[in-house]
C-alpha cells in the first residue's frame, strides 16, 4: 500500500511525533535529553523550522513547529534523528535503528487549535503519570511558555504573543489555560489527526487547503471502503409498436 503524502504548507504549524522503534526507551539520562535539545536547536535553525512547543517523553517526542518551506520538517527530522541515533548508540553501546520508520504529523489551524495543541504537548507528562503538573517536568516547553525560562530553542507563535503585551502577562494568561482540562473529544481529535496525517481544523478551514488529487484531509469512516459499482451494459431499446 503506498504511503500517503504528508501535508506541509509554508508557515502553517505542524504537530510532529517521533516514536522509538517498538516503543523502546530513547532518553535514558539527563545528558540524553540535553543532547537531543541541543541538536534540535541546531538542526531546526539549519532547516528553517521554528519550534513553538515540545516535550521529550521516555520513548517518544512531540514537536510543534512552523516551517519556512514544505521540505523543512522532513529535513529537520532526518538530520535530527540520524545525529541523535549515532550519539545514543555510541553512548549506550548498542546498534541499529532507534526510531520508528516515519514520524507522524498534521497541519494545524492556528486560530482554533494551536494553543490547544501546545497544551496537549506540554500536558503529556501529566497524562503519563510522570508529573503532577507540567511545571514539574523539566523536558518540555512549558518552562519557557508558562514560566519564562530563558530558552532560545522556543520561538513563540503569533497567537501566543497575542495573549498579552508583556512577557509576564502572556505567561500568566498561558498558565490560566491549563486550569481547564482538554475535552476528551479534543484529545481524540488531535491524536487521530496526527497519527493519520490529517488536518486539524474546522471544515471551512480544511476546505480552503489545496490538495493533490485523491489526498484525504480528514479521517474516513471506519471499515473497508466501498467498492465502486460495476458498470452495467446498456439494455437494448424495446421496439415500439403502433397502436
Amino acid at each position: 500500500m503506498p504511503r500517503r503524502p504528508r501535508l506541509v504548507l509554508p508557515d502553517m504549524p505542524l504537530h510532529l511525533i517521533q516514536r522509538g522503534n517498538n516503543r523502546q526507551i530513547c532518553f535514558a539520562s539527563t545528558e540524553d535529553h540535553q543532547f537531543y535539545l541541543d541538536c534540535l536547536k541546531e538542526y531546526a535553525h539549519k532547516a528553517g523550522c521554528r519550534i513553538h512547543a515540545y516535550v521529550l517523553m521516555t520513548n517518544h517526542v512531540h514537536l510543534l513547529v512552523s516551517a519556512e518551506y514544505p521540505e523543512a520538517p522532513g529535513a529537520l527530522m532526518k538530520a535530527l534523528g540520524q545525529r541523535y541515533t549515532q550519539y545514543f548508540n555510541r553512548k549506550h553501546e548498542r546498534s541499529g535503528t532507534l526510531w520508528e520508520g516515519r514520524y507522524r504529523s498534521c497541519p494545524i489551524q492556528s486560530e482554533n487549535y494551536l494553543l490547544a495543541c501546545q497544551r496537549y504537548i506540554e500536558l503529556n507528562p501529566v497524562r503519563a503519570g510522570l508529573a503532577n503538573h507540567p511545571a514539574d517536568y523539566r523536558w518540555s516547553s512549558y518552562q519557557a511558555n508558562a514560566l519564562g525560562s530563558d530558552e532560545s530553542l522556543v520561538t513563540p507563535h503569533a497567537l501566543y504573543l497575542s495573549l498579552g503585551t508583556e512577557a509576564t502577562s502572556r505567561q500568566s494568561a498561558y498558565q490560566m489555560l491549563f486550569h481547564d482540562a482538554l475535552a476528551p473529544a479534543l484529545l481524540e481529535q488531535i491524536r487521530q489527526a496526527t497519527n493519520g496525517n490529517f488536518v486539524l481544523g474546522n471544515p471551512g478551514f480544511i476546505a480552503e487547503i489545496p490538495t493533490t488529487q485523491g489526498q484525504r484531509m480528514v479521517p474516513g469512516k471506519p471499515g473497508r471502503p466501498r467498492k465502486p459499482p460495476e458498470p452495467t451494459s446498456p439494455q437494448p431499446a424495446k421496439a415500439r409498436t403502433a397502436r
